[in-house]
């Protein structure tokens, strides 16, 4: 039987969006099949990258991909959207999305400060989307 499909989209597929997927991948990777998406893939944030391995991720081969990669090509049954922007910017209904939800975190990388300052904010961006997975997780059947 084919695992249900989650798409997680954000602006830049940079931060947010990769860290959801590691996550989910990591807690449900056998009960879902889990992509990620921005409407303006850019480069992997560096500061991403730093404290996913904190947590013993490596995103290594992980890239920016575009939502045109996946939707109309597979059936999306669950759209998880990271930030506001993408929120306005996606279209209200997909073909083949069942289930839309909508989880605004702020943009790590929009973070002012010093050198230590930065990360602390990804840190804690990233504690944040580890949560909401798992409590996700535990609405599921």
């Amino acid at each position: 039987m084919e695992k249900p499909k989650v798409l997680i989209l954000c602006t830049g597929n940079t931060a947010r969006s990769q860290m959801a997927e590691a996550f989910l991948k990591k807690y449900a990777g056998d009960r879902f099949e889990v992509f990620s998406a921005g409407y303006e893939p850019k480069e992997i944030n560096p500061y991403t990258r730093q404290v996913m391995v904190e947590k013993g991720f490596d995103l290594e081969g992980h890239y920016s991909k575009g939502p045109g990669e996946f939707l109309g090509k597979m059936d999306i049954r669950y759209l998880i959207i990271v930030c506001e922007k993408a929120e306005k910017t996606c279209p209200k209904t997909f073909p083949g999305v069942l289930f839309r939800f909508f989880w605004p975190f702020d943009d790590p990388a929009a973070a002012t400060g010093s050198e230590e300052e930065k990360p602390a904010k990804f840190r804690q961006v990233r504690d944040q989307i580890d949560l909401r997975i798992q409590l996700w997780l535990k609405e599921q059947p």
